[in-house]
């Protein structure tokens, strides 16, 4: 690589180069060396935005669009680069999407990359999810509106359950992980909480591989016991919603909560629907029918559910306390990446995260949908919406689309006849 200094001499013929001072070539090089920055800055910022503005699909869609600008187009990282940075995402909690977004602002401009590229990406969709979340608070109890939800929450089901199936195969992937993941449901089913179901699958699986390696890993494990219980307490019993219960609820989630967004939805209904009452359980399927529907990260649920009960402060509050973890996981482990992504302790521990949390899907889903599948119109349309995802791999911001439009029809033939 050619250095500042160099380019700054080679801008002047070299009878006059020698006569530049030491001092002026130091601060051109510095000069240059900043505009350079600033325009990467600026194209993180406009490429980032971008996609936080136009990605609907999911996760899955996320990447794939990252990993179309990153490395196809823009020649950023290679593709074992980012592979790497994807594969470190998969060993941290919180948002994968969110996550490699970071992780990619990171690793061209340091830290003010990553702060950058992460923040272009929510933004557009707390923007969004808030500008929804106002109309919601004023329109909701329309019939109207109520006919709209009607068809998207089995959409939302349809699209949860196909999410898990994908999920599933790859996180069960042998007999043993396929047992952890039952006993996990049967413990949620039991009443067992659902971070102790987590940490309990997490450590069934570390332990299974010590015994086959025959090495113990007492360390890793006392590790991975102290990681939940640090953001539990301070948010737990919170006896009114106030901003700092609702900021430090969703620090939790965002520091513990591991795999695809969708499992955000477990947490979301334990605590805030069964728990404290903070919302109706019609309330969350509005709130994950949004956060389904709107681009960029699932993760803005979050907003949706703090303008629900703060207004916009709450909305602020909560979506800073969900994806402040996200930027620290990502500045700690960055360096680390190859490391993590190599260990057979770290990844003995997330096979077993991740069917536990597949478990929470399942039985959270099964919940959901009692409330969403109410007669055979909604029946038909998650039916509908599940054959369409498989068979044609039908965008699921379409499918919502089309589900709320079938229901405002279905709503108005209902009151015609």
């Amino acid at each position: 690589m050619v250095s500042s200094s160099c380019i700054c001499l080679e801008m002047y013929p070299p009878a006059l180069s020698g006569h530049i001072p030491a001092d002026k070539i130091l601060a051109m090089s510095s000069r240059i060396d900043s505009s350079g920055t600033s325009r990467l800055l600026r194209e993180l910022a406009w490429v980032f935005l971008r996609l936080g503005t136009t990605s609907f699909g999911g996760p899955a869609a996320h990447i794939a669009l990252m990993e179309d600008e990153a490395v196809r187009r823009r020649k950023w990282v290679s593709r074992e680069e980012f592979l790497d940075l994807l594969g470190a995402t998969n060993l941290i909690p919180g948002p994968n999407s969110t996550e490699l977004a970071i992780h990619l602002g990171h690793r061209l401009a340091g830290w003010p990359g990553l702060l950058v590229a992460g923040a272009s990406f929510i933004a557009p969709a707390m923007l969004i999810v808030g500008a929804i979340a106002w109309a919601y608070g004023r329109f909701a109890q329309l019939p109207q509106a109520d006919a709209v939800l009607y068809g998207i929450k089995p959409v939302v089901i349809a699209i949860v359950v196909q999410a898990l199936a994908g999920l599933a195969r790859t996180a069960a992937r042998t007999v043993f992980l396929a047992a952890v993941g039952l006993v996990s449901v049967a413990l949620l089913i039991a009443g067992v909480h659902e971070l102790a179901v987590l940490l309990i699958a997490g450590l069934v699986a570390l332990a299974a591989r010590a015994l086959r390696s025959g090495k113990p890993r007492s360390g890793a494990l006392a590790l991975l016991a102290g990681l939940p219980s640090a953001g539990g307490a301070a948010a737990a019993g919170a006896p009114a919603v106030g901003l700092l219960p609702l900021f430090l609820f969703f620090l939790k989630v965002g520091s513990v909560l591991f795999g695809s967004g969708y499992v955000l939805l477990a947490f979301l209904r334990a605590d805030l629907v069964e728990r404290w009452h903070w919302l109706t359980e019609r309330q969350l399927l509005d709130a994950i029918a949004i956060g389904q529907v709107t681009p960029g990260p699932v993760f803005t649920t979050a907003t949706f559910i703090g303008y629900l009960l703060r207004g916009f402060p709450g909305a602020l509050i909560a979506t800073l306390g969900i994806f402040l973890p996200a930027f620290v996981f990502v500045a700690l482990s960055g360096p680390l990446v190859p490391k993590l992504r190599a260990s057979p302790v770290f990844g003995a521990l997330l096979d077993g995260v991740n069917v536990g949390s597949l478990a929470l899907m399942a039985v959270v889903t099964v919940q959901l949908g009692r409330s969403a599948l109410v007669d055979p119109a909604t029946v038909l349309l998650a039916a509908a919406s599940a054959f369409l995802l498989i068979r044609y791999r039908v965008s699921s911001a379409w499918l919502i689309l089309g589900g709320g439009m079938a229901g405002f029809a279905l709503r108005s033939l209902l009151e015609v006849s």
